[in-house]
């Protein structure tokens, strides 16, 4: 019997997987604020390093 419905089996569990990671990313998804805020952090910090980096060449 499994035989006959392997196919319709394994859709069933590609479904139920995909469900669950696309309810897991809405879940755990950041603000777009705090990925704002990331961002901008992390270009400043960058800034910071090359404008040390340059301070400590000459």
């Amino acid at each position: 019997m499994l035989a006959k419905y392997w196919k319709k089996i394994g859709m069933l569990i590609l479904i139920i997987a995909c469900v669950f990671n696309v309810m897991n990313k809405l879940v755990h998804k950041l603000s777009l604020n705090s990925e704002m805020l990331s961002s901008a952090q992390y270009v400043y910090d960058q800034q910071q390093n090359e404008e040390n980096n340059e301070n400590n060449t000459n």
